[in-house]
């Protein structure tokens, strides 16, 4: 008989040396830090949101945000814990604060951070990915004429600059581990979608990709993108920034649905949607985890499965 696979809302997210795991009652923190396995989990908000939040699109882009931020903070709780690299003395910034603000920033430093972080990461995540193909496009703009033509070759770029830069990236030694730590997510989920004891030699039998990746919804998101941006034509470029940007959270959301939707379904045009998505994670943000790092996603799967069977499908 074939085995019945369940689809679970379970996600998570790698850390340094560690992983977050995020289920429909429960978030959990899980990290390898120098005085062993420290697990840290907290309860996740099963109010009734208001009926607007609950709208198809707006209920992509209000995930997502909620999504950056815990993850953000995941991130820099995990470096904090697992002390990656310890700074000597004061940093820059606190020796020259004047004293009545120093105080005021010290009191406040890790929401600060994290704030500073998050507008950071969006910043160059518009420049390199929006700013930086349009206005290349733009260069090459007087041997394509056709608006849809220029979006298409600007999408292609904004493609090719994401994988060069997950590339790129991957050949750091610290983020080739947490791309480790990504994969023992995935084949983790996997393990307990089909029903088999979480252990590292059952997991480690499982893919590293997994359909419902974050990294499938960010190609998506991309490929969206040439498809919405071409009904508004080729205007100057500051319009055109304009109008990515009032576009963004309208292509979010529609990559939410699209990954949602796919997600439901093993038919043959949800496999053909999700190969892009497949194929990135294979070639740049997903490696081979290591025995340790399936024990910590093990860990911190079992901290958020729901006591209630049934309550974390999809």
């Amino acid at each position: 008989m074939k085995q019945e696979i369940k689809k679970t809302t379970i996600g998570g997210q790698a850390l340094i040396e560690g992983i977050l795991m995020r289920g429909p009652d429960k978030v959990a923190i899980v990290c390898r830090t120098p005085r062993g396995i420290e697990i840290k989990d907290e309860p996740v908000f099963t109010g009734k949101k208001p009926a607007w939040q609950t709208w198809p699109i707006v209920r992509g882009v209000v995930t997502l945000i909620e999504s950056m931020k815990m993850g953000m903070s995941a991130l820099m709780y995990s470096a904090e814990i697992v002390e990656f690299e310890e700074e000597d003395g004061p940093t820059w910034l606190e020796k020259h604060l004047p004293a009545g603000i120093r105080k005021w920033y010290l009191a406040r430093q890790k929401t600060i951070d994290q704030w500073a972080s998050i507008l950071f990461s969006l910043l160059a995540a518009l420049v390199l990915f929006f700013l930086v193909p349009t206005l290349l496009t733009g260069l090459i703009g007087r041997f394509i004429t056709h608006p849809f033509l220029l979006n298409l070759t600007e999408g292609l770029i904004r493609i090719g600059i994401f994988l060069a830069y997950v590339i790129l990236i991957a050949r750091m030694p610290e983020i080739h581990r947490v791309f480790g730590y990504h994969g023992a997510e995935h084949k983790t989920i996997h393990c307990y979608e089909h029903g088999d004891e979480l252990t590292v030699a059952n997991v480690r039998q499982y893919p590293i990709e997994h359909p419902r990746c974050g990294t499938s919804f960010l190609f998506n998101v991309m490929l969206i993108s040439i498809i919405v941006l071409s009904f508004f034509g080729w205007p100057n470029p500051w319009l055109r920034m304009g109008v990515r940007l009032l576009t963004l959270p309208v292509i979010a959301g529609l990559a939410y649905e699209v990954n949602r939707a796919v997600g439901r379904s093993d038919g043959k045009i949800a496999q053909l949607v999700s190969m892009p998505g497949m194929w990135l994670q294979g070639t740049a943000t997903v490696r081979e985890p290591e025995d340790d790092q399936i024990e910590i996603a093990i860990i911190a799967l079992q901290q958020v499965i729901p006591e209630k069977e049934g309550s974390d499908l999809w």
